[in-house]
């Protein structure tokens, strides 16, 4: 019995050898049907085959953790090829070209055998010619994020990802920068009312315009608070009120007038406002360049604001230099009077605040001296007709705010030329002429405190200094500056270091 039992044990036992793999894949069926396929079944012995299909069984689950990771990620039960995709990619392994999850998998059956059922995926038949036929697909982009500079010191850079200016440009002009267009990209709630009676604007809700009326959609959203949008409507009912008959109602109208730029001046929490008070002032200047008295109160809003100190304007002075300089170089401001010299005022306090500029934020923008320099410049050389008389004017007030440096530098170089093509086109008896000379001798005698450093005592200018003179700026400026009492301080300030 022994003998017998022991015989019939010794196939049980081989055969409990040849089932232990510690794995599912079985190293006598998978791995010799895969070497058998690849030639190399016999080199391949029976402990080989056995590690490599525990190796094959810890890369799957490898996998199939990772894409499990994915599948939970994105909120799903079901295990998807792309989850796979994905696991793989992260491993560092080749993906797996031709499954698609855009479309089920179904499973059909074929009976192999007496009692055995093989299931399998049906492949699609694809005509090869038209694939062959067909335009490649373009290769997907991978998603990635990147940075870029909005503004830089106010200035918007030229680069594809800012908005093109010729686009912009196209634009109608009363479409291109109204305060109505700002008020409502930075807050949708927000709306301009005008009173055709009044011609007073406001600020009103919102709410009942469709949002699809809007072109563009700010990314950040500005919210102005219901206070500050009444403080805004009080302050532009103020500043644009006209002048009663009645003297009770001006002295009220001045009253109320002086209190909204004292409190521009000296409140701490307007910093929402500045844009909308910026861009109310260009609007109001654009469209009112006739009337003297409402340019003068924009100045002094401009003043106001440029005297708060808890308010931090570097961002906006590219914004509030060309209402200065529109109202410095623009060719006709106030009524159509030749003899009305009311604006030389307006253009004079332009002047101020112009200097006021450069003195606070020069510092702060490199070009910005430099820019108004130039513009300037090709202001004072570009008008030769006697209409270009407020152009003329400005340019010499301006250049003057600049300082020393710019007079000495910039203006001195370019009198002969602006004489002989500018000043020659007045008459002698003209008033605008007499006006151009007065304040470019103005102009000259900032050079004075260089030539009271070369001026003897008791000289006076003779008829050499007077011919080197008359070379450099022109005769017509020469005869001027000999007639002045301080004729030779203006002298030697002009020919100073040389």
């Amino acid at each position: 019995m022994s003998k017998k039992g022991g015989t019939k044990n010794k196939p049980s036992v081989t055969q409990s050898t040849k089932q232990l793999s510690h794995t599912l894949w079985s190293p006598y069926d998978t791995i010799r049907d895969v070497s058998d396929k690849l030639g190399i079944s016999i080199q391949l012995n029976d402990e080989v085959a056995k590690n490599l299909a525990m190796d094959i069984e810890y890369r799957i689950n490898e996998i199939i953790e990772q894409a499990l990771k994915f599948m939970r990620h994105s909120k799903r039960n079901i295990l998807t090829t792309q989850d796979i995709e994905r696991s793989m990619k992260i491993l560092n392994l080749e993906p797996l070209y031709g499954y698609d999850t855009s479309k089920p998998l179904i499973f059909k059956e074929a009976m192999i055998g007496p009692g055995q059922t093989l299931y399998y995926i049906e492949d699609d038949e694809v005509d090869f010619e038209s694939l062959i036929n067909q335009p490649l697909p373009k290769v997907p982009r991978f998603t990635t994020c990147s940075a870029h500079w909005l503004a830089i010191e106010g200035v918007q850079p030229a680069i594809p990802q800012n908005p093109n200016l010729n686009d912009i440009k196209l634009l109608p002009i009363n479409e291109r920068g109204t305060l109505d267009n700002m008020l409502s990209l930075n807050n949708e709630e927000i709306s301009l009312i005008t009173n055709p009676k009044t011609g007073i604007t406001t600020i009103e809700n919102k709410q009942q315009i469709d949002k699809k009326e809007l072109e563009i959609k700010p990314l950040v959203k500005h919210v102005l608070s219901k206070e500050m949008q009444l403080y805004f409507n009080k302050i532009i009912e103020v500043l644009l009120k006209d002048d009663e008959e009645n003297e009770v109602d001006i002295e009220k109208n001045e009253s109320l007038k002086t209190a909204v730029f004292e409190s521009i001046k000296s409140d701490t929490g307007l910093h929402q406002l500045i844009p909308y008070l910026i861009q109310f002032i260009a609007e109001t200047i654009t469209h009112n360049l006739k009337n003297l008295k409402l340019l003068t109160t924009m100045l002094i809003l401009i003043y106001s604001i440029l005297s708060n100190n808890s308010i931090f304007l570097d961002p906006y002075i590219h914004s509030l230099m060309p209402c200065i300089l529109t109202l410095l170089l623009s060719k006709n401001i106030g009524p159509i009077n030749l003899n009305d010299k009311g604006h030389l005022q307006v253009r004079k306090l332009s002047s101020s605040l112009l200097k006021k500029i450069i003195d606070e934020f020069s510092s702060s923008y490199n070009t910005l001296k430099p820019r108004i320099t130039r513009t300037l410049l090709r202001a004072f050389l570009s008008n030769t007709t006697r209409n270009s008389f407020g152009t003329q004017f400005g340019s010499i007030l301006g250049i003057k705010s600049l300082g020393y440096e710019v007079i000495r530098i910039i203006l001195i170089g370019n009198l002969r030329n602006w004489s002989n093509i500018v000043l020659e086109n007045f008459n002698e008896d003209d008033e605008n002429r007499g006006i151009l000379l007065d304040e470019l001798i103005e102009c000259l005698n900032e050079l004075t405190k260089d030539g009271e450093l070369l001026v003897k005592e008791g000289e006076v200018l003779n008829d050499e200094m007077k011919e080197k003179l008359s070379e450099r700026v022109g005769k017509l400026i020469a005869d001027r500056i000999c007639s002045e009492n301080n004729a030779i301080l203006i002298y030697h300030g002009i020919f100073f270091g040389e």
